[in-house]
Formats: C-alpha cells, sequence, structure tokens
C-alpha cells in the first residue's frame, strides 16, 4: 500500500489574519513588515504581482509597489490563530507534524480503505476556513517533498493530488530552486554548469552531485527523483530545549549571572535556528545557596532569535531575583516549540540585522559554536554535564 501525505498550508497567513478583523484589507497590496530598514515578513497577492516577496528589504519592496499598505503585524494574533487551525486539524487527523507556524504535514495512509483521501483532506481544509476564517491550500502525495512542493504550485487554493506514477511527470518540468534544501547558493552553483529544472538534477550521477555541494547532495538527489522516506513526526506542544549553569563557587555578582545568561541563550537559540525551532515560552530557573528554587516563565512571539530572547531572559531574572542571597545554579528553558525558520524578528529588525544571523550560524555550524560569540556572553562555558543542551 502507498503512502498518503498531506502538505498543508495556510495561504499568505500573516496577510490573511491582517484581514479577518479589517475587510478594508481586502483586495489591496498588503506588506506585512516593520520600519524603513526591515524586511518583507509576508505580502499579499496583489502585492506579489509587483514583484514583492518574503525577505525583500522594506524600502525595495515599496519601490516596486509604492501604492502597497504596510502593516507591522501582530504575532499574539498569529500565534492565537496558528493554534485555533491546529485544534481543527488535530482533531480530524490521524497523525499531524506542525512544520511551522502556518503549515502542517499528515499521514492519512490507509485513508482509501473507508474514505477517499483527496475527498477527506478537501473537507478538512473547508473545516479549517469555516471554523478559523482562514485560507487553506493543500497536496496529496507520496511523501512529505512532493506534497510541499506541488502546494506551491497549486497555489492560492489549486488543490493538487500526485499519485505516484505521475510523481516524475510533475517534477521534471519545475526549476530546481522548488526542492527543499536547494538555496540561492546550490541554485547558482548548479546553474553555471547547465542544471536548472528537476529532471536534469534527478539524472545526475549522486556521487557527483554530492562531491560538488557536500553532505545534502544525496538527499537533494532523492528528493529530485521524488524519493522521500521521511516519516510524519506527531506533533506536540511539550516539546523544550533547556540548559543550566553550575557554579564552581555561590555568587551575587550580577554582572556575571547576566554574562552566563547571555551565553546560555546564545547557545540556545543557535540549536533553535540549527534544527528549525521557534519558541513561544521562555522559562527562567534560580537555585538559592540553601538549595531554596525558583521559576518564572513569560509567553513570547514565536522566535529564534537571540536578542528576542536575552531581553525576556534578562527582564525574567530581574523580577525573579529578588532575595539577594548567592546562588549556585541558573538555568533556561525554552518551551511551546513549532517548527519553523523565522529566524529573527521581521516585524522590528533589519536586512542588516538578518544577514548578520545567518553568517554566525554558518561560522557556528562549520567551526562549531564557540567560533563566534558575543562579548557579554563568552564567559559562559559549561562544567558540568547539566549544561549538556537536553530536549524533551
Amino acid at each position: 500500500m502507498g503512502r498518503a501525505i498531506v502538505h498543508m498550508d495556510l495561504d499568505t497567513f500573516f496577510v490573511s489574519c491582517e484581514r479577518l478583523g479589517n475587510s478594508k484589507l481586502e483586495g489591496i497590496p498588503l506588506i506585512i513588515g516593520g520600519g524603513d530598514r526591515g524586511v518583507v515578513a509576508s505580502c499579499s497577492y496583489e502585492a506579489r504581482t509587483f514583484g514583492v516577496r518574503s525577505a525583500m528589504p522594506i524600502k525595495m519592496a515599496l519601490r516596486l509597489c509604492p501604492q502597497a499598505k504596510v502593516m507591522k503585524g501582530d504575532m499574539e494574533l498569529y500565534s492565537k490563530l496558528s493554534h485555533e487551525v491546529t485544534e481543527v486539524i488535530q482533531v480530524n487527523a490521524p497523525i499531524v507534524e506542525k512544520a511551522s507556524i502556518d503549515e502542517f504535514y499528515l499521514d492519512i495512509t490507509g485513508m482509501d480503505k473507508f474514505y477517499g483521501s483527496y475527498k477527506w483532506t478537501d473537507e478538512l481544509a473547508h473545516s479549517v476556513t469555516r471554523e478559523t476564517g482562514l485560507p487553506i491550500s493543500f497536496a496529496l502525495s507520496v511523501n512529505k517533498t512532493v506534497s510541499k512542493i506541488a502546494t506551491g504550485e497549486g497555489k492560492p487554493l489549486g488543490n493538487l493530488e500526485i499519485p505516484e506514477n505521475k510523481v516524475k511527470q510533475f517534477l521534471n518540468p519545475l526549476s530546481i530552486q522548488k526542492i527543499p534544501m536547494v538555496g540561492d547558493v546550490t541554485f547558482q552553483l548548479l546553474s553555471r554548469i547547465g542544471i536548472r529544472t528537476i529532471q536534469t538534477l534527478s539524472e545526475m550521477p549522486a556521487e557527483v552531485l554530492q562531491r560538488m555541494i557536500g553532505k545534502n547532495g544525496i538527499d537533494i538527489w532523492k528528493k529530485a527523483n521524488g524519493i522521500d522516506n521521511n516519516p510524519v513526526e506527531p506533533y506536540t506542544e511539550r516539546k523544550s530545549i533547556s540548559t543550566e549553569h553550575t557554579f564552581d563557587q555561590d555568587t551575587i555578582d550580577i554582572q556575571k549571572l547576566k554574562s552566563v545568561l547571555v551565553g546560555m541563550v546564545e547557545k540556545l537559540a543557535f540549536q533553535l535556528r540549527s534544527e528549525e525551532w521557534l519558541t513561544s515560552t521562555v522559562v527562567i530557573k534560580i537555585r538559592y545557596a540553601n538549595f531554596d528554587t525558583e521559576t518564572k516563565q513569560c509567553k513570547v512571539a514565536y522566535t529564534s532569535a537571540d536578542h528576542t530572547l536575552t531581553k525576556n531572559v534578562n527582564d525574567l531574572f530581574d523580577k525573579l531575583y529578588q532575595r539577594r542571597m548567592r546562588l549556585r545554579l541558573i538555568g533556561i528553558r525554552f518551551s511551546g516549540l513549532v517548527r519553523g525558520t523565522y529566524q529573527i524578528n521581521m516585524f522590528e529588525d533589519t536586512e542588516e540585522m538578518l544577514s548578520l544571523y545567518q553568517a554566525m550560524d554558518k561560522m557556528k555550524s562549520r567551526y562549531g559554536f564557540d567560533a563566534v560569540m558575543r562579548c557579554a556572553g563568552a564567559t559562559f562555558k559549561p562544567n558540568n554535564k547539566s549544561e549538556i543542551l537536553k530536549r524533551k
């Protein structure tokens, strides 16, 4: 029996959320982003016809579409509506993976025994729109890669079904940029040797591709051939990552404590981005010299940015550390995780900030976490097993 994997994607999610509460925004070019030096987080189809795209500098977007309305965006609203959509899907689907704030994978293998898989998925999509007011696109195919590509090709609301015997026929004429994992650098490299379509890439020897672009070469070759055995991983809100630091000597040095916190946040945030997670809950923990332990937490808009998380951690620490006794341990936990790659707050930060994070992460990935660090957090050095990053 073949697999039946669905990819569901909320159409122009941030834009659709804003339009729910303001009908005057319907039908106009709309850009969600922040500041003259910020970048586009999302844009309406009306703006896309002018060439506006996500991650584009706001200034460039307004040069292309000067009549567009720019809104800062409300991540609290988007998180709330994303949770509502998640509940509708989870109640109905047997296995659900939340890939990001606005997209989902469903494994409905075997559904054809009782009900047409495409018909069932179409009815679920209508249920999402009916109960939340948000439009959603989907594609049904044999694996996650093909269904994700098909969703993009079918938008808006052109829901596709790609059976196993038509996978190659569907993929072959498409640009290699449609393959997940093929970024601008890989695209430029392959284009220079004439590889621009998925068919050409699929016919290339896998070993040659691996020598050209490294360890991801085999995975990209498999995706070009419609091969993807990755399972749909059931989604749960209970996943978290955390780290703790036990001091060699109990301390009351605020500057030292905050420096260690900065280093801990930087390490956890790098892990979030590396594994494509976003966190919505920040928890800080302190243990006094007499072993009294206290914690405090706060909700945040989904993020994986060091500077955003550091501000929240510092605020929590100031509120929590009131007794002015010596501390023996401090810890941080990020929970309420969802899959996502929004590496910075696109509503407030700049193109330069986005480029800085990408450059730092590349250096850390290649040379190790300690290759580049903020001066403020350089004093953080793991000194016991409890400081090893933990996944729950």
